[in-house]
């Protein structure tokens, strides 16, 4: 679904990241050594699959409409768990030049093996799974080698006529890579200044600023920086690792000038760059005014077009040049039946305004990966769009990529973030619906027989809500139904179960969508017999693990992403004759991360009855409450594993 403009499709996908100022063949030649391995510090090597020997990177920018980008590697592979950095790969568009890709690759003493060979050199086509159209390749380079460990060196160069993404600096950004030495240098003449966010710098590293003639330089390093090993539940590693962000004040892309010094500026350029292309045919208007015929409800003629919008379009990925932020006409869309997230939304966005319906397109960080945002540095961070219905007692946001998603349900994908409203004044920064732990449900009932041998049979009925029903919904309608009873087989987790019968079915006619899973599972030996007695536990199908222990003082913030609500009533019919003979006491915990209940029921016709409710409450948390935490999840499984017991009394 994602928006992928034509630089920022690619930034992540430059493994190491960075750029160069020395001359890699000249050095590479002779029978000089560099880069041994035993000069890598001790402290480098622990915890490390690969050490980051020397990473210098070098953004020039020409003019508003034109910068280079240079990069120098070097990377030491420690092992095959590190080998990806024996690899370079450098994207490019209509919008960028490649210039050349060097390397040379040397052995552990620092002897060199050989040079980059035109044969290690592979050109691809970088269109991406869900795009149909695109520019994008890939020059990829390859001195990987099977003994380790081994050096990769690699000098690269592009140029841009795509200014509006600088490329952010993140030189250690990954797990189990520690970093020996990395340089940034910004070149950019007087008349366009830097705009820069330093952002978890060690002490003493913070901007160094000079002068290269009339240009103004920007410069940062960094050295000795450990390997890391991300913490369980913890902040993504570019939120914890240093970083500079770097952003332009005036930028062009393909002939199309703008300025970056604010939301509002940017919001402009993009409002102003798509407008006179939200017109429709007479044939269209024609078609709108007969579907909302009767309706004077804006949310209903809402919710009217935006099911006509997913009965009658499709979703192609088109990047191409300025298209990367630039939409077809609306008369386009309605042609052909399909376009990308930005012609899917400005269609939508003319349909709305043709039956009297205000609404607005906005840019959105699309993924897990992209829920934070940097609010105090407008750049461009943004990968899709979506569109805004304001009404007067609410407002409807939609995804108009997709055929099935609900109406007015933004979900994991696009919801609980910041998006940039496209308005006619600028844009403006504004939230997409969080949905909260009573909105994202697992709501489950289930009935067991339990034989005299212990084995079992329950039918079994859950509903899921919100957040929680996101990938079930997407697996409703992508799997066949013998792989959707794979998949609820990977789900249970419970020895030799059966699955006789599956069904699932969405429901979309609430304002949170739902999926309802029906499921007849065969339990042999679900009950553990022994004598008389039979032991069972009852918490039937969710029963929550406790954490890894830790090994040493926790160091990263705790972060729980969704918050959820589950509740499980279980009723266990017995074999006649048995009666409870020991039954689990009730559990009640209240904590700031969430609540837990559970407790079993003896009821008037010898039925037991489980009942289980868990809520957490998402968010982040200080370090030092993981301990209290971390003592909550252990209670919560101790719980979810008691067992019952039944007794048969003496004949």
């Amino acid at each position: 679904m994602s928006m992928l403009p034509a630089f920022f499709s690619y930034r992540r996908a430059l493994l190491g990241g960075s750029l160069l100022l020395s001359s890699l063949l000249a050095r590479a030649g002779g029978g000089d050594t560099r880069w041994p391995v035993d000069a890598i510090p001790a402290a480098l090597r622990e915890n490390a699959h690969a050490v980051i020997r020397q990473q210098d990177d070098i953004l020039t920018v020409k003019s508003a409409g034109r910068m280079v980008y240079t990069v120098h590697r070097v990377v030491t592979v420690l092992d095959e768990q590190g080998e990806q950095w024996g690899v370079a790969g450098v994207m490019y568009d209509k919008l960028i030049q490649f210039s050349y890709l060097r390397g040379a690759v040397y052995d552990e003493s620092g002897k060199q093996i050989r040079p980059l060979r035109s044969s290690d050199i592979k050109d691809y086509s970088a269109i991406s799974g869900f795009s149909i159209y695109e520019d994008n390749r890939v020059r990829v380079g390859d001195l990987r080698q099977p003994r380790y460990p081994y050096t990769a060196e690699f000098e690269y160069e592009f140029t841009s006529e795509n200014t509006l993404s600088y490329p952010d600096w993140q030189p250690q950004d990954h797990e189990h890579v520690s970093l020996e030495h990395a340089t940034l240098r910004v070149i950019t003449p007087p008349e366009l200044p830097l705009r820069y966010l330093e952002a978890r710098l060690p002490a003493g590293n913070t901007v160094s600023k000079s002068q290269q003639g009339t240009q103004q330089v920007h410069s940062w390093q960094l050295t000795n920086l450990p390997a890391v090993e991300r913490e369980p539940y913890s902040p993504p590693l570019d939120e914890q690792l240093p970083a500079v962000y770097v952003a332009p004040t005036a930028f062009e892309v393909q002939g199309y000038r703008g300025t970056l010094s604010s939301w509002k500026e940017f919001g402009k350029w993009d409002y102003d760059l798509n407008q006179g292309r939200s017109e429709l045919t007479p044939e269209t208007t024609a078609k709108v005014a007969e579907l909302v015929k009767g309706l004077s409800d804006p949310r209903q003629k809402a919710q009217k077009i935006y099911e006509h919008l997913q009965n009658s379009t499709r979703y192609v990925s088109i990047q191409l040049g300025i298209g990367g932020y630039q939409t077809f006409p609306a008369t386009t869309v309605a042609t052909n039946g399909y376009g990308d997230c930005k012609a899917l939304s400005n269609y939508c966005m003319a349909l709305l305004r043709s039956a009297g319906v205000p609404s607005y397109c906005a840019l959105v960080g699309a993924g897990e990966q992209n829920v934070g945002m940097r609010t105090d540095f407008p750049s461009n961070q943004f990968n899709h769009m979506i569109l805004c219905v304001p009404l007067p007692k609410d407002t409807v946001w939609l995804e108009c990529t997709s055929q099935q998603q609900a109406f007015g349900y933004m979900g994991s994908f696009t919801g609980g973030r910041h998006a940039l409203l496209l308005t006619p004044e600028g844009g403006k920064l504004v939230r997409t619906p969080r949905y909260g732990a009573t909105l994202n449900r697992q709501l489950r009932r289930a009935d067991v027989q339990i034989d005299e041998q212990g084995h079992g049979r329950a039918t079994v009925r859950t509903t899921s809500t919100g957040l929680q029903q996101d990938d079930l919904a997407q697996r409703l309608h992508s799997l066949t139904a013998d792989e959707q009873r794979q998949y609820a087989y990977k789900q249970l987790a419970l020895p030799a179960v059966t699955i006789e019968q599956s069904n699932w079915q969405a429901d979309h006619r609430g304002a949170i969508p739902a999926v309802t899973e029906r499921l007849t599972l065969a339990l042999p030996s679900y009950a553990a017999r022994t004598g008389r007695r039979l032991f069972l536990t009852p918490n039937l199908l969710n029963r929550s693990s406790a954490p890894a222990p830790r090994v040493g003082a926790r160091q990263t913030p705790l972060q729980l992403l969704m918050p959820f609500t589950d509740a499980d009533t279980i009723r266990y019919q017995v074999p006649v004759g048995y009666k409870p003979e020991s039954v689990p006491a009730p559990v009640k915990l209240s904590t700031a991360f969430g609540s837990y209940e559970a407790q079993v029921q003896v009821l008037p016709d010898g039925t037991v009855q489980y009942i289980r409710r868990l809520q957490m409450n998402g968010g982040r948390y200080e370090a030092a409450q993981y301990e209290a935490y971390e003592d909550f999840r252990q209670r919560i499984s101790k719980a979810d594993r008691a067992q019952l017991v039944l007794v048969r009394p003496e004949s």
